[in-house]
């Protein structure tokens, strides 16, 4: 009889430690993955989705039989041998299921294997069990609210999250879409002063200065398309000259006639996200920067804040390189390789460039 009361409480304790390791291991699985995984064909993911998916219900299945498993083979244990011996061997069983087959951090190979052979029979039982389950979610969830933190308690803790992504072997998150949602999660903590163009390489118009081909092609040859008109000193600004406002212009005239006088200015001390705020409400696309003594420093626009935002700079037809030279040598190149690839075609030499733009940055539209 003690024999048998051993035997059957040691049979017991094994199946209590093999549904708690069921338990981890699903645990350990999120259902979104394996829907993902189990669509592409995995049939390990398939399996084990079978029995993660029914969440909860599948919580209180495993528990409830880990419990009810333990319970009698303690109650085994105790015919054999007394409470407190059965309690010791119980506990003991248990620590040495736990440590050799129940999973800790990561899933181990042999809780994966058991959770897999497992899948089927635990997802036909959920389906036949799923009314009286549901009575025992439901018991859980009012009496036992379980609230476990995500670890995130501020903006830093998602982009140090982001920065591991960067690193994990299994990412399916490419590094330029991390590195963009870095640069949209820090953009509002830099300033205005940090992205304006300063006044010193803003490309200005005197009002007074009459529209003509000269002007035209000056401005066209600046790489902007959007100019700050002064009146007499530079710092005076009374209006902004757009380049398409003289495109197809047929009368002549002054700057002054042409440009538009609505200004809009920002204070340097403004957050880039309140000067997106800013762009988006007054559907202006530049604003005339300021200090505290209301000086004109600068200006910024709206794709000044956008560079921030993606993290790269933003170009348009009018934009120059730095360099032209440095892309005159890289088309030679590519044209080099293409005819040692193709002996028919001769070889094409780039035309000597122009100058490299003037200094200061881009203002597009």
């Amino acid at each position: 009889m003690f024999m048998f009361s051993f035997l059957l409480g040691l049979l017991l304790a094994v199946v209590a430690v093999v549904f708690w390791t069921l338990l981890r291991t699903y645990q350990h699985v999120p259902a979104r993955e394996l829907k993902r995984r189990a669509r592409k064909g995995d049939e390990v993911a398939a399996l084990l989705y079978r029995a993660v998916a029914y969440g909860m219900g599948l919580r209180v299945l495993l528990g409830g039989a880990f419990l009810l498993f333990g319970a009698l083979s303690l109650a085994a244990f105790a015919g054999a041998m007394g409470l407190w011996p059965a309690l010791v061997a119980l506990g003991a069983l248990l620590a040495l299921g736990w440590i050799m087959l129940v999973p800790g951090d990561q899933v181990t190979g042999a809780s994966l294997w058991l959770a897999k052979r497992a899948a089927p029979g635990i997802a036909w039982l959920l389906e036949r069990l799923h009314a009286p389950l549901d009575v025992g979610v439901r018991f859980v969830r009012k009496f036992r609210h379980v609230h476990i933190h995500t670890g995130l308690y501020e903006r830093s803790d998602l982009v140090e999250l982001l920065e591991r992504q960067k690193g994990q072997p299994d990412s399916r998150i490419s590094r330029s879409e991390i590195e963009l949602l870095e640069h949209a999660m820090t953009f509002g903590d830099k300033l205005v002063s940090d992205a304006l163009v300063p006044q010193r390489v803003v490309k200005m118009v005197g009002a007074g200065e009459s529209i003509g081909p000269v002007l035209m092609d000056e401005l066209s040859k600046s790489g902007h398309s959007r100019f700050p008109v002064y009146e007499g000193k530079h710092s005076n600004v009374v209006g902004i000259l757009y380049l398409h406002d003289l495109v197809g212009l047929k009368k002549s005239g002054s700057v002054a006639d042409v440009m538009s006088r609505k200004l809009t200015y920002v204070h340097e001390d403004f957050t880039l996200y309140q000067a997106l705020q800013a762009f988006l409400k007054t559907k202006r696309h530049l604003f005339l920067v300021v200090n505290s003594f209301e000086e004109l420093v600068g200006i910024i626009t709206i794709e000044d804040v956008l560079e921030q935002i993606i993290g790269q700079p933003i170009m348009d037809e009018f934009d120059k390189y730095d360099d032209m030279r440095a892309v005159a040598a890289a088309t030679a190149q590519k044209d080099h390789e293409e005819h040692q690839k193709d002996r028919s075609e001769p070889v094409v030499e780039p035309e000597e460039s122009p100058e490299s733009t003037p200094e200061g940055k881009e203002v597009v539209e």
